[in-house]
């Protein structure tokens, strides 16, 4: 049921309605334990809807929408195994945060270009990027991402097999995530600890 309504939409949905929306797509997307816990899709279909739609709205220039887009659309297109795409939309935001100085933003963007390196396999840059994003997150004493940082900088370890330095990124992320209470956010540093633990046997 939720899938045939999904896929009748029209394709040229107003903002509003895509952003509303948008968190049905949480549905169809998974951890996949076999892949180091990278984010798959169980339903490409409706992924590959939603990103016709986020293109179709690029067309109309507000330079808000855009970046909102492109924030949505890199995570979409990394997920649908586009991580070329991913990046190129991660540049222009990492662009913008830069040209309006703003540290928040910087930092959101590095991490995510640190992810959709790793799964355009290049993890070296990627390790880059997030270390860069945590020495922002000291220097401008922002700790809303620092869990956020060190739980994606230790999944790119753990794909590069460097499993003690990755289970000590999971474990400080798991510390930050219990003070903030997010049980989400929680079980999902949890499932990467098992997970790094099962490959050091």
């Amino acid at each position: 049921m939720f899938e045939k309504t999904y896929l009748e939409e029209e394709l040229d949905i107003n903002i509003a309605d895509f952003r509303e929306n948008l968190s049905t797509v949480n549905e169809v997307i998974y951890f996949d334990k076999s892949e180091y816990l990278r984010e798959k899709t169980s339903n490409p279909l409706i992924i590959n809807h939603v990103i016709r739609q986020a293109e179709g709205l690029l067309k109309d220039g507000n330079k808000n929408n855009k970046l909102f887009l492109y924030g949505t659309l890199w995570n979409l297109y990394r997920i649908n195994g586009l991580p070329q795409k991913a990046i190129h939309c991660l540049t222009y935001c990492l662009t913008q945060a830069l040209e309006e100085r703003n540290p928040t933003r910087e930092i959101v963007s590095l991490i995510r270009l640190g992810e959709a390196l790793k799964y355009d396999r290049n993890h070296k840059k990627a390790l880059d990027h997030f270390n860069k994003a945590l020495g922002m997150c000291e220097a401008h004493k922002i700790d809303e991402y620092r869990d956020f940082v060190l739980q994606h900088k230790g999944k790119c370890l753990m794909e590069l097999a460097n499993l003690n330095e990755a289970e000590d990124c999971f474990q400080k992320a798991l510390t930050l995530r219990k003070q903030k209470g997010n049980h989400s956010l929680i079980d999902s540093t949890e499932q990467a600890i098992v997970l790094v633990r099962e490959m050091q046997r």
